[in-house]
């Protein structure tokens, strides 16, 4: 297991092991900042969207690129 990995399971394990009202004040914190929150927004939407079919970027900006010419 990568040393990223490993480190990420013991945060997430300690996270999981505060009470519910220090758990609530660290992700009340991360949400606060800006950066944070644009990147629990971005996984939150990946996570979400997993399991959705997927098309090659270029078919995609073929499409767009018809769009706009009309």
């Amino acid at each position: 297991m990568p040393q990223t990995q490993a480190i990420a399971r013991v945060f997430m394990q300690a996270f999981k092991s505060l009470p519910y009202q220090e758990r609530e004040s660290f992700l009340g914190e991360l949400v606060k900042n800006k950066k944070y929150r644009e990147d629990l927004i971005d996984l939150a939407i990946i996570e979400a969207r997993r399991n959705e079919p997927s098309r090659p970027f270029r078919e995609y900006l073929a499409e767009r690129k018809k769009r706009v010419q009309k």
